[in-house]
């Protein structure tokens, strides 16, 4: 997390035309790559899986999600299958399956992988999940799907700038609690008998058993969960490489045009640096730092004045998270302090091989 400062554009209010300090969360999200379709038909009982056709080629990242354990396995993962797309015979067999879907099919599906190697985590297995399309004819979800097999898809394809979102993921475990903590049951008077961190009555004697509605004790955290209206503040591009020289200011606004990464200096603890294309959003999203989250697109139409604000961006803030950062930039901090005593001690071998 970091705060940023922006002006509130809001007509009618009192706040409207005043600068605002908000805390922001940045979301790295690197671009999916599309390796499968899925079809799936009507009947009486729900939606049936029909078909699924997978990419001729798959990385090591994705087919290591088959296997409990990738190091002792035979890694023999789609080799088989990929040879349909090579012959006559396997040919004529996708082509098939791509008309039946055309055909019977009424949801399509695309599944898709993250890209674990250009995160700085230590996990390799990439995750793999369905996605939805929606709008247009299935003819034209097939054909686009088609299209897009092996090839990546970025954020900013599928999100935009003050969008509202919806973010899906796993909150923080906290372990075993008891009634007080988990629940936030009222403690009982301090003279009370056996403990007071305790429910006093947990029902009549009949119906005799014990409510779902009860507070009771047990796990606390680490729940699945959904939070509605995320604002999207800023989609910023990874450092990337335009006309010869590297750019990096992802964290530049019109207002402060100063060189400067997204990554506060000594990176974000517990997490490190953000090279990739990122998302900002407003205030906190659930789970730790390097979890797993789904973005998804609202369910809602949005009305609301807050919903439909355009969001301008004054100054966002780069200071070290680790203390009580002062400096923006590394040449800022080098500028004020001087020469440190690790780039002096970059400098001396320098000296030393010129003699």
């Amino acid at each position: 997390m970091t705060h940023i400062l922006r002006e509130v554009h809001r007509p009618g209010m009192k706040l409207s035309k005043r600068e605002e300090v908000e805390a922001v969360t940045i979301v790295e999200t690197p671009p999916l790559v599309v390796v499968g379709l899925v079809g799936y038909i009507d009947t009486p009982r729900g939606l049936r899986n029909f078909k699924t056709i997978f990419a001729e080629h798959l990385s090591d990242e994705c087919r290591r999600r088959f296997y409990k354990n990738w190091h002792k396995s035979k890694k023999k993962a789609f080799t088989k299958y990929c040879k349909k797309w090579q012959d006559k015979d396997g040919k004529k067999q996708l082509e098939k399956d791509f008309a039946a879907m055309k055909k019977y099919c009424k949801v399509i599906r695309v599944i898709v992988h993250t890209q674990m190697k250009l995160l700085p985590l230590r996990q390799k297995k990439a995750h793999v999940m369905e996605i939805q399309l929606n709008g247009g004819t299935v003819a034209d979800k097939v054909d686009w799907a088609h299209e897009k097999l092996e090839k990546q898809v970025s954020v900013h394809v599928v999100f935009s700038q003050n969008e509202t979102i919806d973010v899906i993921g796993v909150t923080k475990g906290r372990g075993m609690k008891g009634v007080t903590s988990r629940w936030h049951a009222k403690k009982l008077p301090r003279k009370t008998h056996k403990g007071l961190r305790k429910v006093a009555c947990i029902g009549a004697w009949h119906p005799a058993r014990v409510g779902y509605s009860i507070a009771r004790a047990g796990q606390k955290g680490y729940h699945h969960r959904t939070e509605l209206n995320k604002k999207i503040y800023r989609i910023g591009r990874g450092i990337h490489v335009q006309d010869g020289k590297i750019v990096k200011n992802n964290a530049a606004t019109s207002y402060d045009i100063t060189e400067k990464t997204i990554t506060p200096l000594g990176g974000f603890p517990h997490y490190g640096e953000v090279n990739n294309d990122f998302i900002m959003l407003k205030g906190c999203v659930m789970g730790t730092k390097k979890r797993v989250l789904t973005l998804r697109k609202s369910l809602l139409v949005h009305s609301s004045r807050r919903a439909l604000e355009p969001i301008e961006l004054k100054f966002i803030d780069t200071t070290s998270k680790f203390g009580h950062g002062c400096f923006q930039t590394a040449q800022e901090k080098r500028a004020f302090m001087g020469p440190q005593k690790k780039h002096l001690v970059k400098e001396k071998p320098e000296s030393q091989e010129e003699l």
